[in-house]
């Protein structure tokens, strides 16, 4: 299949009405972009899902103001929806937006002075501003009309509010099923799939409001047939398999039902409440249940409860929430209860910025709990895998009797896009709890020498009676303080992950498996890396990558693969010092936190290039970056 970047022949056509120009693209980006609750993120979500079920390759990505509310008509305010559509695979939301739609100047300008939009860029913009009766307005629009001419951006005045005024009386609400049209017409979406999706969308609604969207909608697509004089063509993929389009919440929510999970228990945060959202709907039909909990500590409580009692339960947060369920999690790595916990990342610390993306928890993931509390770390690094991972830390979690962390972020959490339409298997499912006799003698943490694992006594089986502790204690759950024992109870919780670690395979490496540059990643990050790698080695450059899912314990084999490379850098959405900058030398420089990991797993120089704009990194970006890191001789 051709690679995004590769160009095809962009032939001419005519459309109904007018004579548009018809631009044939491999990929293009569009954003919709507004104040806060004029419904862009709305608009957004339906047409990238058309888009995916038409055949599509499609990567979004929401754009989000820190503020729930901001003023409107600023900058910083500006709310919207990303959309990255492909005539093959998509992966990440690229480097720049191609076509923009916006419903005022203020919010483009944000935009603009973020770099987001490629210098010939088209610019739809909603054109009441321009004539407001406030002249302050006026003189906003015109000293933004000065500021973005200083590109060869193509703007399109449109009359949006006038032409909904038209059919409604609140165009505030419905302006952007009118922007929906607008896209449609230019992208020439298929019209049907459209308004099921708006169907869908207002199901909960009167049909009153289905039949208003719909008119404002073909309002909209009428109005581009007449006005917009260019078309858009990606060209659609025939699709031999059957495919869904989900974000990565849904699929988390959906990847617990199908591992067997029935109980999650959560309190509210961004970007993690949409897990919920989904399960609320759904989950009782498949006999689980969502309890809200009173706040995070609490919900963590219920989960460890759950689990207790012989079921696998899990827990969904971000950040902030993590740090308040630390001390639970010290509480089920002590009494070896299962748990999954979901933290989906963004900015810190403390509260932060809620709603933009980071890769920042992963130490606090390993680390912070008092005393020495080991337990699994995996990071999925695509919306697919959000499905998938749930069902192998369900399991993980019971088998090694212990916390499983799955490290998502905001990307993924509202990133939406096609991928194969997993096949549910019984085998994913968790068998029903064991409530036979435990055999005479069988003590609660009967640990293995070898392997530290020990049989799971949920209460109520006959012989398995014991009082549970988070106080130090031996093998029959009695506490006991000596050293002894403490030494070899922290041995047998801590020797779980190395048998983990022996049942992992060495992590692919993506490109050669020798080179000048090795560029390691996580999470997230994954696509952008990779068309970044593609970009370099089309260039010549000896430049492969490796992603890691399994961050405790890590994979094995990274140091035999990490030294038939010259240099390896880690590219990662968290903080880090950059040599040059004001005191900051080799000695104090504080580095990526999977950088600081790597060179003390595997004592290799790893250097790294992190960044925190609270967006996703692009592929453009990091070709930059690590131009300026390849090693000498390396570079072409």
């Amino acid at each position: 299949m051709p690679t995004l970047t590769e160009p095809i022949a962009a032939p001419a056509g005519r459309a109904k009405g007018v004579p548009p120009t018809i631009l044939t693209k491999r990929e293009h980006t569009v954003e919709i972009v507004s104040d806060s609750g004029e419904g862009a993120q709305r608009c957004g979500q339906i047409f990238g899902a058309v888009s995916a079920k038409m055949g599509n390759g499609v990567w979004t990505v929401e754009i989000i103001p820190a503020e729930i509310q901001p003023p409107p008509r600023i900058p910083e305010g500006a709310s919207g929806y990303r959309v990255r559509v492909g005539a093959g695979p998509v992966t990440n939301w690229g480097d720049a937006t191609n076509l923009a739609l916006a419903f005022n100047e203020q919010v483009l300008l944000a935009r603009h002075r973020l770099n987001a939009l490629a210098d010939d860029a088209i610019l739809l913009v909603e054109d009441k501003w321009a004539t407001s009766d406030d002249a302050d307005i006026r003189a906003a629009w015109e000293a933004a009309m000065v500021e973005l001419s200083t590109r060869h951006y193509r703007i399109i005045p449109v009359p949006m509010e006038a032409e909904c005024l038209l059919l409604v009386d609140n165009p505030r609400k419905g302006k952007n099923m009118f922007a929906l049209g607008m896209l449609a017409r230019v992208y020439d979406r298929d019209c049907e799939r459209i308004k099921e999706q708006i169907a869908f969308t207002f199901r909960k609604k009167s049909e009153a409001v289905y039949t208003s969207n719909v008119k404002l909608f073909e309002a909209g697509y009428e109005w581009a047939e007449t006005n917009v004089d260019v078309r858009i063509n990606v060209p659609l993929q025939k699709m031999d398999e059957k495919l869904v389009v989900m974000n990565g919440n849904e699929a988390i929510a959906l990847g617990a039902i199908a591992s067997g999970m029935d109980m999650c228990a959560m309190y509210p945060i961004t970007p993690a409440t949409s897990v919920s959202h989904l399960l609320s709907e759904v989950f009782e039909r498949f006999g689980g249940i969502v309890h809200q909990a009173e706040d995070e500590i609490a919900a963590a409580g219920v989960a460890i409860g759950s689990s207790y009692s012989g079921k696998v339960a899990f827990t969904v947060t971000s950040g902030p929430g993590l740090a308040l369920k630390t001390e639970f999690l010290g509480l089920a790595v002590m009494t070896e209860i299962p748990l999954v916990l979901v933290d989906v990342q963004r900015g810190g610390p403390s509260t932060g910025l809620p709603t933009k993306v980071e890769q920042s928890d992963l130490l606090a993931a390993l680390y912070a709990s008092p005393g020495d509390a080991p337990h699994i770390v995996i990071a999925p690094a695509t919306i697919e895998e959000c499905f998938h991972v749930m069902i192998t830390a369900r399991r993980l979690a019971e088998a090694f009797r212990t916390v499983v962390m799955v490290l998502t972020d905001a990307n993924l959490a509202t990133g939406v896009t096609p991928f194969k339409r997993p096949t549910p298997e019984l085998n994913w499912q968790a068998e029903p709890v064991d409530l036979s006799a435990v055999p005479v003698g069988t003590k609660a943490f009967q640990w293995d020498p070898q392997t530290g694992l020990s049989r799971r006594i949920v209460p109520g089986q006959a012989n398995g009676m014991h009082t549970l502790t988070t106080l130090s204690h031996d093998e029959g759950s009695k506490v006991a303080y000596s050293s002894g024992v403490h030494q070899r109870s922290s041995a047998a919780r801590s020797r779980k992950l190395a048998v983990l670690q022996s049942l992992l395979t060495p992590p692919p490496v993506y490109g050669d498996a020798t080179g000048d540059l090795l560029v390691v990643g996580w999470g997230s990050t994954k696509g952008a890396i990779e068309e970044a790698v593609d970009r370099m080695r089309a260039e010549g450059l000896k430049v492969s990558s490796l992603h890691l899912r399994f961050l405790s314990p890590m994979e094995p084999g990274i140091k035999p693969i990490f030294q038939k490379f010259k240099k390896v850098v880690t590219v990662e959405l968290n903080y880090s010092d950059e040599i040059g900058d004001p005191y900051v030398t080799e000695e104090n420089r504080r580095l990526g936190q999977l950088a600081w990991l790597l060179r003390a797993s595997t004592l290799v120089d790893v250097d790294c290039w992190t960044r925190v704009p609270g967006e996703p990194l692009r592929p453009g970006s990091i070709v930059d970056a690590i131009k300026d890191r390849m090693p000498k001789g390396g570079a072409k």
